[in-house]
């Protein structure tokens, strides 16, 4: 049997987001493995073997997946969203990069999912749709002044930014450090959205101003999407949508 490795993106949530490539992948699978919630996601069936592990053990998930496949299992290694966008992709190759040399010759393929950050976007309008930048706010990986001098740097440029992993309960206070970066920088009441579980029934957006902006309007379940000085709102009945002009300068 031959063995093949794929790292799937299962988008933000709704089963109809999931596409076709990764469904087909997973008919496939003798063995999925990802962080636990994501895994709990594909259905168990006769010959497919489950493996939910801890979020903090990526290299060591990769390093699972990739001694499979090397052994003739057909494995999907599923997260979230995209798998390249902070998510399982990476840290394959990195395990790849560093790892044996019978690994660079697996046949490894990445299938593409919705991220977060664009299933937020879409729902309210296209907050994204001039530059933007995406910024992940743990600093599991890499440390608070790297995060805050990007943070910066987004705002100096005028980038609309797409920040992930805001809040948790072991970094409470980032979301506000950020937002505290961007009021100085800023200096006006451009819009940020909260995007709660979108595609989920749990789904809920919210849209404050710059300083009504707090870090406990947030969880991990969220993608908060910060403005450009060009993003508009568009005051409608309802929900209102939220767009940044392509025209932008």
């Amino acid at each position: 049997m031959t063995g093949w490795l794929a790292i799937a993106g299962l988008g933000p949530g709704d089963e109809a987001l999931v596409t076709p490539e990764v469904t087909a992948a997973l008919a496939a699978a003798t063995d999925v493995i990802g962080y636990i919630p994501y895994v709990a996601r594909v259905t168990p069936r006769p010959g497919l073997t489950l493996h939910p592990s801890d979020n903090r053990v990526e290299m060591d998930r990769a390093a699972h997946a990739l001694m499979l496949a090397a052994g003739g299992a057909r494995v999907v290694i599923v997260s979230s969203g995209d798998p390249g966008v902070f998510a399982m992709a990476a840290a394959v190759f990195e395990a790849v990069d560093h790892g044996e040399a019978a690994w660079r010759t697996l046949d490894i393929r990445v299938l593409p999912g919705i991220t977060a950050m664009l299933a937020a976007s879409a729902r309210a309008g296209a907050p994204l749709g001039h530059d933007f930048c995406a910024i992940n706010l743990s600093d599991n990986l890499k440390p608070w002044p790297l995060i805050e001098r990007r943070v910066r740097l987004a705002a100096e440029a005028d980038f609309a930014i797409a920040v992930y992993n805001p809040r948790s309960k072991a970094r409470p206070d980032g979301l506000d450090r950020a937002f505290a970066v961007l009021r100085d920088i800023c200096a006006d009441a451009r819009p940020v959205l909260f995007a709660h579980a979108v595609s989920t029934p749990q789904e809920a957006l919210h849209i404050v101003p710059l300083p009504d902006a707090r870090g406990d309007m947030a969880d991990m379940r969220t993608v908060v999407i910060v403005g450009s000085s060009q993003t508009r709102i568009i005051e409608r009945p309802g929900t209102p949508l939220l767009y940044t002009p392509r025209s932008a300068s």
